[in-house]
């Protein structure tokens, strides 16, 4: 049998999303995800919170960035990567999900909306970024975002969009 690496996480953005850039020129954003968990102790319930480190490449990660705030709500699909390395005689190690797949859920505290998906797909060539649908709902662009390139995509909704869409 195979081994299997595959993580499932919905939770909330401790910050906002770091997007730099490699040497050669590839988008890597970083960011983090507060995940809750409720357990029972004893008579009284128990808030758990769990704390993970994400890395999204390339296209997808230029993409979403900007929508990617603190206490906004998402879902990622990835794989588990552990680096490791030698500090002061010390071994060390950290966990990272290298993320393939990632979702805008419900927004912010008390903002709601559809889900959209980026992700990336494998091919031979290597990774290619896709999308599907644009963000919505209580997803809105930071304000101090840098100026776009002229080739560059925007997915905020038309001034005379619905917003009463019967489906």
């Amino acid at each position: 049998m195979a081994d299997v690496n595959h993580v499932i996480l919905i939770g909330r953005l401790t910050r906002d999303a770091e997007l730099k850039y490699t040497s050669g020129g590839m988008a890597v954003c970083k960011f983090a995800i507060a995940v809750n968990k409720r357990r029972k102790q004893g008579d009284q319930w128990v808030d758990e919170v769990n704390f993970f480190d994400i890395v999204l490449w390339g296209r997808s990660g230029e993409s979403l960035n900007q929508y990617l705030v603190k206490g906004k709500q998402i879902a990622v699909e990835g794989e588990l990567r552990q680096d490791r390395w030698e500090q002061d005689g010390q071994n060390r190690s950290k966990i990272e999900i290298m993320a393939n797949n990632v979702q805008l859920l419900g927004g912010g505290q008390g903002g709601g909306g559809s889900p959209s998906s980026y992700g990336q797909e494998q091919s031979s060539g290597g990774y290619q970024s896709r999308s599907q649908g644009a963000p919505s709902g209580g997803y809105q662009r930071r304000q101090e975002t840098p100026a776009r390139d002229p080739g560059e995509q925007d997915y905020s909704a038309p001034p005379d969009y619905p917003d009463d869409i019967p489906f």
